[in-house]
């Protein structure tokens, strides 16, 4: 049984069509599409959603997003995707099963022409690749024009945890109960500022001092957290009047977004005098703390949700003296 791709017949249908009606009348070509179609489904074709693809790049990227969503990716990210992949195909001015690797590293190029960041380049560059990767495994296109494109070479930048100094310095100019709370809440949890302002009151249990939450790819997982942690939430739970679910709220009562709790992280930043107070610095000083302390990487991974120890060791930061210690002490 020969194989057919499901674009390549949507593809040749429609050209039929158009091509037909153009010589006999409407009823008729209804007759010998059906006729056709028919036909074509004596070949391998998987089924897919129904799409008119009035263009054909958007159809690619419509069945891509919808697969990712499918797969659980957030809308967020799902964005981002396609925002990049549009960019992508308006810079590049050709269909995407037209591109080649050199569309690829010529856009690349003028996008560092522009001053755009090599961090920020490479993280275009890797979704440009997760399409096309994914296209070519789909058999959605013949080649994969990423094979051969290299990730974009970063300055390597040092990302400092807060010493205990400034978390100490945050804690005492957090301002009210919330803030302390959200301060300890991060420190001893490590969460994505996202996962946090996801929590419920009901999802934290105090006597097991742990609680659940929504991780990426809607994926839930347990997360611990300390004494300290849960005295702060209770000495803030134990001041609300409300009865509402979210975890953190605002003054207005409604649920704390990624955007305030950072605003608010700055604000307090400020008037401690410490620098660079962002949430995800705090999940970059909890996997530090704990490698410090003899947890094993692998332990650490879960903690903060990784599936992948190699993301894990992108947020430690090592300490020169306790690499001297160590040595020190085996050799």
């Amino acid at each position: 049984m020969e194989t057919l791709s499901v674009l390549d017949k949507k593809i040749l249908l429609d050209d039929l069509a158009k091509r037909l009606h153009e010589i006999y009348p409407a009823p008729d070509v209804d007759k010998i599409i059906g006729t056709v179609g028919s036909e074509l489904e004596h070949y391998d074709v998987d089924a897919l959603p129904d799409y008119r693809i009035a263009d054909e790049s958007e159809g690619l990227l419509k069945l891509f997003l919808d697969t990712r969503r499918s797969e659980g990716l957030s809308e967020k990210t799902l964005y981002q995707y396609k925002s990049i992949l549009t960019r992508f195909h308006n810079g590049v001015g050709v269909s995407f099963s037209k591109v080649n690797a050199f569309h690829i590293r010529n856009y690349l190029s003028s996008e560092l022409d522009r001053g755009i960041s090599p961090a920020t380049v490479e993280r275009i560059r890797s979704s440009i690749c997760t399409f096309f990767g994914w296209l070519h495994r789909e058999e959605l296109i013949e080649k994969n024009p990423c094979n051969n494109i290299s990730p974009i070479k970063q300055k390597k930048v040092i990302r400092k945890p807060f010493t205990e100094t400034e978390l100490y310095k945050l804690t005492d100019n957090a301002g009210n109960k919330r803030n302390l709370a959200i301060i300890e809440f991060l420190t001893a949890t490590g969460c994505r500022v996202s996962e946090m302002c996801n929590v419920d009151r009901a999802d934290v249990d105090f006597t097991n001092l742990q609680l659940r939450v929504l991780g990426k790819g809607n994926k839930e997982r347990a997360v611990l957290i300390n004494e300290k942690c849960a005295l702060r939430l209770q000495e803030y739970l134990a001041e609300r009047t409300d009865d509402a679910a979210p975890l953190f709220i605002t003054q207005m009562g409604n649920r704390f977004d990624p955007g305030g709790v950072r605003l608010m992280l700055r604000k307090i930043g400020k008037r401690a005098n410490v620098t660079n107070v962002h949430p995800h610095r705090f999940r970059r000083t909890l996997a530090t703390h704990l490698m410090d302390k003899g947890m094993a990487v692998q332990e650490v991974s879960v903690v903060l949700g990784h599936e992948k120890i190699d993301t894990t060791m992108t947020y430690l930061y090592i300490n020169q003296k306790n690499v001297e210690h160590s040595y020190r002490k085996y050799i």
